[in-house]
């Protein structure tokens, strides 16, 4: 049975790594049990990003949905997620940073009730990127009482009917730079198995892995953090 699969995606300024990485994709699933599928949530990119993704949707099966505007991380996940309307869903970022084959062994560990999430081993992210992502994990762990090897990971694959509320109801954007950490503490609050499996990381074949100037560092982890408080509320209000 050829199994339907759509694969959300963020886009923002990724010229340089959104062909190979989408591309990759419908390679490696080609002539498979898979029929895949893509959905490109464009933020307002200002490089060739569109123009390079509408040249790959005459080949492939892509749905793009565009800004002219920059919204944030977190906002551009959750329109392309509303989108998908397949029975099973996944997400990958644009980045080329993720290998295609890891999509089949999160395929493998899924059943109904359950989502599956890649965990990086290793990482390969640069040290100062490791060491916030690490600090945040800790207050996370001590706020929601939530242990997840890698909790900011976004490879994930689940049944579109058992995040269909959290994407729709739950979900409401309280950590703009971090929607995994917010989207993972609604699945557990919603009673779904996370199961972790490791998967590949890459770095980056163009560019590094963004990290924020140091000038907005203190706003940005002010936003993070305030929305981690918030969430803890809404989630022990929230039956």
């Amino acid at each position: 049975m050829i199994e339907k699969i759509q694969i959300v995606t963020p886009v923002y300024n990724e010229e340089k790594n959104i062909y190979s990485t989408i591309k990759n994709f419908f390679i490696e699933y080609e002539n498979s049990d898979f029929e895949i599928s893509f959905i490109i949530s464009e933020d307002g990119s200002t490089d060739d990003s569109i123009n390079i993704i509408n040249e790959l949707k005459k080949t492939y099966n892509i749905k793009l949905l565009s800004s002219p505007e920059r919204k944030n991380y977190t906002d551009a996940v959750l329109i392309g997620l509303r989108e998908t309307n397949s029975k099973i869903v996944s997400f990958v970022d644009s980045d080329g940073q993720y290998d295609p084959k890891d999509l089949k062994r999160l395929y493998d560990s899924l059943e109904p009730g359950k989502i599956v999430i890649g965990y990086r081993y290793p990482r390969v992210d640069n040290i100062f990127r490791l060491f916030i992502s690490g600090s945040f994990k800790k207050l996370y762990e001590v706020l929601l009482k939530i242990k997840l090897n890698d909790p900011s990971c976004g490879y994930f694959i689940a049944y579109r009917k058992d995040i269909d509320s959290i994407i729709n109801e739950d979900v409401v954007g309280l950590i703009k730079e971090g929607f995994w950490w917010e989207f993972y503490a609604w699945c557990i609050k919603r009673n779904l198995e996370i199961v972790e499996i490791p998967i590949k990381h890459f770095n980056r074949k163009y560019d590094n892995t963004v990290v924020f100037k140091l000038r907005k560092i203190p706003g940005i982890a002010f936003r993070n953090i305030s929305g981690l408080f918030k969430l803890k509320k809404i989630l022990k209000r929230t039956n």
